[in-house]
């Protein structure tokens, strides 16, 4: 028997797409991501797109991250940005968020939250 990706339970690469659009959206348009946005640069396209590229190999779709520029290395490539509980919960917030309004559904938006959240909170490299 085949198992389903959450890659393809989701709607595969249009609802990747969409999600990573919207998380930056969010990110750069809602106040409550102040902290988060400051991190980016001005141009968040390039971010969009690593952000599509990573969450389709995560997610179990094509690799398409790992193709390009190799091993995630995730806590290495954010080791310059200084990350502490209010980016992680700013980052995990934004995501949801963007989770609910692209249709992810309820129960698979729970059981990404909690793999988000660990991987966000890997991410911390500054006290509180």
């Amino acid at each position: 028997m085949e198992q389903t990706t959450p890659y393809d339970a989701i709607g595969g690469e249009a609802t990747v797409a969409a999600l990573s659009d919207r998380f930056y959206a969010l990110m750069d348009s809602e106040p409550q991501f102040k902290q988060l946005r400051d991190l980016h640069p001005q141009d968040l396209q390039g971010s969009r797109d690593k952000l599509f590229m990573f969450l389709s190999g995560w997610l179990g779709g094509p690799d398409l991250f790992v193709e390009q520029f190799g091993h995630p290395r995730l806590r290495a490539r954010h080791m310059p940005f200084a990350i502490g509980t209010q980016e992680r919960d700013q980052w995990v917030a934004c995501m949801l968020l963007a989770m609910e309004e692209v249709g992810i559904e309820e129960g698979m938006r729970e059981r990404l939250l909690q793999s988000f959240f660990k991987t966000a909170d890997f991410m911390r490299n500054k006290p509180g």
